[in-house]
């Protein structure tokens, strides 16, 4: 797997499937929940939001001022326990058309963002039907692959062929990827911007990637 270090290489990664450029970071601190997990997985989770939060730099909080908290995590075993969650309709769109359309995909994970006047990250929703091939997933990979893929508004396409975790070799672990671990502490450089649509932007953050 060849190390992302190039402008192509780093703009493919915010390339849409429709060729759009787009990229977003978040714009206030982090506030994370997560539901349906025990004591120990949810400490997991939490290393995992907080090991990304010091890799970009960037701020945690225990409540968002306008939402409370604006990172979610939900765990389980089927989609159609997300109808039964209170108040989600009201914070995830069209929730109910969503669901069928992952039941119909028999999809096991899904991400949603939120975006602030300015079009940088407010809010995500985690959404992990636990399935036979999640559940095989140890927890520290799966916490740290979910928060690898939500610090940053990535490309729709960005980890269909390739994965942001590598694994150690003679160890049962894996880490990020040291070239996606710089292209997310270069994202969130403060001379950089929270939101860009313009392929330059690419430029930009290769020009800050330290070498490997």
């Amino acid at each position: 797997m060849e190390p992302v270090s190039t402008p192509e290489q780093v703009e493919a990664l915010f390339t849409r499937a429709d060729g759009r450029y787009l990229f977003a970071r978040w714009g206030r601190p982090i506030a994370p929940i997560v539901f349906g997990v025990d004591d120990a997985t949810l400490e997991v989770v939490k290393g995992a939001v907080e090991a990304m939060a010091v890799l970009a730099g960037h701020q945690m909080a225990e409540t968002d001022p306008e939402l409370g908290v604006n990172l979610m995590f939900f765990f389980f075993r089927d989609w159609e326990e997300l109808r039964e969650v209170p108040d989600l309709d009201r914070m995830v769109p069209d929730l109910g058309p969503l669901v069928d359309k992952l039941i119909a995909g028999d999809a096991n994970q899904y991400r949603i963002f939120r975006f602030d006047e300015a079009g940088a990250i407010k809010a995500a929703f985690v959404f992990l039907r636990m399935d036979k091939e999640l559940s095989k997933v140890p927890a520290e990979t799966l916490a740290l692959s979910q928060m690898v893929q939500t610090i940053l508004l990535w490309s729709d396409k960005a980890f269909q062929d390739c994965s942001p975790l590598a694994s150690v070799p003679d160890q049962d672990t894996v880490i990020l990827r040291p070239d996606i671990a710089e292209v997310i502490r270069a994202a969130y450089d403060p001379v950089m911007p929270v939101v860009a649509e313009d392929p330059s932007h690419a430029l930009r953050l290769a020009a800050r990637l330290r070498p490997q």
